[in-house]
């Protein structure tokens, strides 16, 4: 039994028993949209711990590649007609191509200076989508005017549900194999020490790349299913707030923990919707949970429970 909760397939089969088990209860329309997206933004989130977690990298502008997953589709839709789908495939060759080009330079950068050089890049991409009003939309943003996908006879609301469980746990399984493989151990290795993994023949600069263009597909995949789900988009989604969101969700969950970007991306998704009968107090609250989390589990919510548990039954 420790050897199964200590396999990295472990959190993505204890995702798909909730998936499975959580139409179980009686659910409205507004439960199952905070689930989906629960999932959606878990993808990014797994990116994101990907990168910071894993390789030791940090981004502060990841909410660009999320930003152009979800203008790539609607654009396309909205002004040439192409189908959402093709449009998902599209994003993701163009985001892996740019988080290529990008990250040859700036991968190089280490510590604040690598995250200014994100966060300009976030910036640059967030003038463009608030400017650039005949492609855009500009602040008022772009809706997409395709069906909603129907599956085995459900409706909109609980097809959305299982397609997005299913991209979940299918980015959960490719990641927990990717750990598993050479290129997830030479991350790790980086992640302790850049200068140990240089020394032992690890190619640093072209591991440090393969993450950040691997988070930033997965970014990409996340806002292009946001905007198939949502059919409407605001350059809010490709903002800097939204990148400064998706890093507090995995340093809350627990960088290096598959499970943690699960749970991180939970408590920023609905946490807040309790917290709404505080009326102007819900932002401050939400503050203050957070940072007794990061000061009471300092690992992470998932990391420092488990190391706790694992103290006490010594």
């Amino acid at each position: 039994m420790a050897r199964f909760f200590k396999s990295p397939y472990a959190p993505m089969l204890f995702m798909a028993l909730v998936i499975v088990l959580l139409p179980l209860f009686p659910l409205s329309n507004f439960h199952l949209r905070m689930a989906t997206l629960l999932f959606i933004f878990s993808v990014v989130v797994l990116g994101m711990n990907l990168l910071m977690g894993y390789a030791g990298q940090i981004s502060l502008g990841h909410a660009a590649f999320f930003g152009l997953g979800a203008y790539a589709v609607i654009v396309g839709n909205a002004h040439y007609g192409v189908s959402p789908w093709v449009g998902l495939c599209v994003s993701l060759f163009v985001s892996g191509g740019v988080a290529w080009v990008i990250g040859k330079p700036i991968l190089r950068l280490k510590g604040y200076h690598l995250a200014m050089a994100t966060l300009a890049f976030g910036s640059i991409f967030s003038m463009f989508l608030n400017n650039e009003l005949q492609i855009t939309g500009g602040p008022d943003g772009m809706s997409m005017h395709a069906s909603s996908v129907r599956i085995l006879g459900l409706n909109a609301r609980m097809s959305a549900y299982w397609i997005y469980g299913g991209v979940l746990l299918l980015v959960m399984w490719l990641i927990a194999n990717l750990l598993n493989s050479p290129t997830g151990r030479e991350m790790r290795s980086i992640h302790d020490s850049e200068t140990a993994a240089g020394v032992l023949g690890i190619d640093v600069a072209s591991t440090k790349l393969k993450a950040f263009v691997i988070s930033a597909v997965l970014a990409t995949l996340a806002g292009a299913c946001f905007a198939i789900f949502d059919k409407y988009i605001t350059p809010e989604s490709g903002s800097i707030l939204r990148s400064i969101e998706f890093v507090t969700m995995a340093v809350v969950g627990g960088l290096g923990s598959i499970l943690g970007s699960v749970v991180g991306t939970a408590i920023l998704i609905v946490l807040p919707q309790f917290l709404t009968i505080f009326h102007e107090y819900e932002h401050a609250i939400l503050g203050g949970i957070l940072i007794v989390i990061l000061i009471f589990l300092p690992r992470g919510i998932v990391p420092s429970l488990a190391r706790l548990f694992a103290w006490r039954s010594k």
